[in-house]
């Protein structure tokens, strides 16, 4: 295993290693702005972090429903990856959209490219498989597609490769005008929408199940990916990448209010799941499928039954963070926030909860000089934490017993942190 060294940034800024093709590290923030931007490590760090802790406590017995993953609501756990991809946003942004900004060329355009295929290649040594098949005449009976179907959707489409993928997606606008950003990343969920609608919620959620949203998840991935692109613009300088950076008090507020309409926003497509409530006189006496066969758009017998209440309260989602009923009590669809899919309530809300917890950086550390050693360890380190956590994690983890009482698992916390 490579040491921690050759995931750094040289001395001189430009990446070595396996570090080039990781987006986080593509940022050489002293060349480009003269100052190094101390929010971001310490957002990245914090990040990192709290993948560490929801990743190894997630399976404990003790562990607060809210550190773990769910597939029917956002928890605090669910609001790590869209941080990762808002990061990834940033520092795609901060270098990459300022060599296209000098002039779009073949070469630029080659050199990213590969650095985002290397990180996807990374990905598929990282996310291993079961074998495909038992001997040579099971495999040529399964065929290739056979073989790679599973981990196509699942085993190999998780974080780095979301990364690479996403990043892939939105490299043809990085370096354009704010604008044109913007109905890229909504041309890109408006198209998730109606491929959920076609297939792509229902095929999501048929065994095996799909991981972040599956193959196509990058389209939803881009709304916290290129929000982040936005906030670079607002913190760093203009989109002409010549100007100097907003007055702090202005990239604060219009921050501010971005997080909030899309927190917002998020939260307003979400209680569209309220269509997919059962009543006592739907269920029979068959308990009718976890998921509605009509997941994107509910069938006229939903509507007009919903047309029927008039309170207030029957038409709102239970905010973020608070689980909803269980499916016996609302079938799952594509309006609930979840993870698994990369629904689009699921990543507008995170992408806003996103900048507001950099907001806070920024003030904590650009503006109040405040630095978590920690986290600047993490941030700088990001990519050597994530492909060694799994590692060290099963180090400790068979001398912490998932049922362990309270302090002893976290115990088990703390040393795999520290390692």
């Amino acid at each position: 295993m490579p040491s921690d060294a050759c995931f750094k940034n040289s001395t001189d800024g430009t990446s070595s290693g396996i570090e080039s093709a990781w987006p986080f590290a593509l940022t050489d923030p002293k060349r480009e702005l003269g100052r190094r931007l101390s929010s971001l490590d310490q957002f990245r760090g914090y990040t990192v972090l709290g993948m560490l802790v929801v990743n190894y406590s997630g399976d404990y017995a003790a562990c607060p429903q809210l550190w773990k993953h769910s597939n029917d609501y956002l928890s605090y756990a669910d609001t790590i990856m869209p941080q990762f991809l808002f990061a990834v946003g940033f520092s795609l942004r901060l270098t990459v959209g300022r060599q296209l900004q000098k002039g779009p060329t073949l070469q630029t355009y080659s050199r990213i490219v590969r650095r985002l295929l290397g990180l996807a290649l990374v990905a598929l040594v990282v996310y291993t498989v079961s074998p495909r098949a038992a001997n040579w005449e099971q495999l040529q009976e399964i065929g290739f597609w056979g073989a790679i179907q599973e981990p196509l959707k699942r085993n190999w489409f998780q974080t780095l490769m979301h990364i690479a993928v996403t990043s892939l997606w939105i490299v043809p606008v990085i370096h354009r005008r704010l604008q044109t950003r913007l109905f890229w990343m909504l041309g890109s969920a408006i198209l998730h929408v109606i491929l959920s609608y076609a297939f792509n919620y229902t095929w999501c959620n048929t065994a095996p199940n799909a991981i972040d949203g599956g193959p196509l998840g990058f389209l939803t991935w881009t709304i916290p990916a290129m929000l982040g692109t936005f906030a670079c613009d607002w913190f760093t300088a203009e989109s002409s990448g010549n100007s100097p950076p907003m007055e702090p008090k202005r990239a604060i507020g219009l921050s501010v209010l971005t997080a909030s309409v899309l927190m917002l926003l998020g939260y307003f497509f979400s209680c569209g799941t309220r269509f997919y409530d059962i009543s006592p006189t739907d269920t029979g006496s068959q308990p009718l499928a976890k998921h509605a066969l009509d997941p994107v758009v509910p069938d006229a017998t939903r509507r007009e039954n919903k047309m029927k209440q008039a309170s207030v309260g029957d038409w709102l989602a239970e905010p973020p963070f608070i689980k909803p009923p269980d499916s016996s009590k609302r079938q799952w669809n594509y309006w609930m926030m979840s993870q698994r899919a990369g629904t689009l309530s699921y990543l507008t809300f995170a992408a806003g909860f996103s900048l507001a917890v950099f907001v806070l950086f920024y003030i904590a550390c650009d503006l109040g000089k405040f630095e978590l050693p920690l986290l600047k360890t993490f941030g700088v380190n990001a990519l050597a934490a994530y492909v060694l956590h799994d590692l060290t994690s099963n180090a400790v983890q068979p001398f912490f017993p998932k049922d362990s009482p309270a302090w002893y698992a976290f115990t088990g916390l703390l040393l795999f942190c520290w390692i």
